[in-house]
């Protein structure tokens, strides 16, 4: 390089990419870009020779007085130096002149833009731009240049780590689910050897009943047809005959109560672990509902009220075991938010004066939607409504929650809304709605379509 120009125009530079693992998420704050801008005054000669001692610099950003004017690519600069008569017209010439001629569509992003973003918008650009370098802005206004190679190699880079870590994700899936489904299998068939003894204590309590009633019948016809003897007064004082009289009907009634509460928590339990077919089949949702809430009821501690209004529901067409896990995991959703809220309330009984009663309201009916077609007749969806009267979600904390429901989640992480959210709409064809307002409560919504 002559040594003229070394004082005119500073070097290039290439800035240091992050040190950190590229992921789906990653900006090209993280690439390494060159940073070499020009003013127009010079001559072509002069951006000719920086070109020729630094090979891999893929163009040059033009400035005039500091001021960001457009940018010329290695390649581009090149093709009219070669051209007939090129030297002689443009070489001697400022850089502005050759500018006018050579001047092409340029892509402009920001730092800030996502590795992936850039590559699809690099790709849909014209066949003859599409080696042509990118214009990088950064947060602090200055301009580089980032090379569409570089920028492809990373991107496949990305794309091949993002195939492994679906491939990785799913394989862990696959496992998950064959344990749960191995799970499912082991306490149905742990809740079907229960429901044996239950249903023997449940089938002869009944006899049992009528037989001690028929017993003490015969005792009083004993007593009114014969004196009794002092040996049977004695061995009635003994055993406490009246209390025994009384007590023993009480003794099998909470005996009843007991087999028939157990008998129903066993069923519930199959319920929740029922096995999906292919097929989906009809289903009572208000059974289903009951099911789950019989499941969570150890962990209500007598402090959250839930009540029920149920509208008239048609059977369903649905995988009853999917979505056992959606109502599940709604509810113990909300039942956690409450519990949460309580102990605070607790804590800050003397600022608050007044501790509000935990309330889950769930709310079933059959609602219509117009479609969207107007030729179409409207929809009719099956509606459960979940509400409760907690403290609400914040805009931050709702926002993560409507990210988690995207198909394509960077993060990686299966929340049991999320799982929630994709039964409901993919594996239903349904749509699950969530509303939350602060110091009112939150609001979950399933609809189901009515086939």
């Amino acid at each position: 390089m002559p040594e003229e120009f070394s004082c005119q125009i500073s070097p290039p530079f290439l800035s240091e990419g992050s040190d950190r693992d590229l992921g789906l998420d990653s900006t090209l704050q993280e690439l390494p870009m060159y940073n070499f801008s020009v003013e127009i005054s010079h001559t072509g000669m002069e951006v000719a020779s920086f070109l020729d001692k630094y090979p891999l610099l893929p163009g040059v950003i033009l400035v005039e007085q500091g001021q960001f004017i457009g940018m010329i690519s290695r390649r581009r600069l090149l093709e009219f130096l070669i051209r007939p008569f090129g030297q002689e017209l443009f070489v001697q010439q400022p850089l502005a002149v050759l500018y006018s001629y050579v001047r092409t569509p340029m892509l402009l992003v920001t730092d800030t833009t996502s590795i992936l973003t850039t590559m699809q918008l690099s790709l849909k650009r014209s066949p003859e731009l599409l080696a042509e370098p990118i214009v990088v802005e950064t947060e602090s206004g200055s301009y580089r240049l980032l090379d569409v190679q570089e920028l492809n190699i990373i991107s496949w880079q990305i794309r091949g780590i993002d195939n492994l870590i679906r491939y990785e994700r799913s394989q862990a899936q696959m496992i998950q689910n064959d344990k749960m489904a191995n799970l499912g299998r082991l306490v149905d068939g742990v809740a079907h050897e229960i429901l044996d003894p239950v249903g023997f204590i449940w089938g002869n309590i009944i006899y049992v009943s009528n037989y001690s009633q028929d017993l003490l019948k015969l005792i009083a016809a004993y007593e009114q047809l014969s004196s009794a003897s002092p040996v049977i007064n004695q061995i009635k004082e003994e055993i406490e005959f009246d209390f025994l009289e009384q007590d023993l009907s009480r003794s099998l009634a909470s005996i009843r109560t007991g087999a028939e509460r157990l008998k129903k928590l066993v069923t519930s339990l199959q319920n929740f672990c029922h096995i999906d077919e292919l097929f989906p089949k009809p289903v009572d949702l208000h059974a289903c509902i009951d099911s789950i809430i019989l499941l969570i009821n150890s962990r209500l501690q007598g402090e959250i009220e839930i009540v029920k209004y149920y509208g008239q529901l048609p059977p369903v067409y649905c995988f009853m075991g999917q979505l056992n896990q959606v109502l599940m995991s709604i509810l113990s959703e909300v039942v956690d938010t409450l519990l949460n809220e309580g102990v605070r309330q607790q804590l800050h009984l003397e600022e608050t004066k007044t501790v509000q009663k935990p309330r889950i309201e769930i709310t079933t009916e059959v609602v219509s939607q117009e479609a969207s077609n107007p030729d179409a007749p409207d929809s009719r969806w099956v509606l459960i409504r979940i509400a409760d009267n907690g403290s609400g979600m914040s805009e931050e904390l709702q926002q993560q929650i409507l990210e988690s429901f995207s198909l394509e989640t960077k993060n990686g992480k299966n929340t049991g809304l999320a799982v929630s959210y994709r039964i409901i709409t993919v594996r239903h064809g349904g749509k699950l709605n969530f509303h939350s307002q602060i110091g009112i409560g939150t609001k979950f919504e399933i609809l189901l379509p009515l086939v």
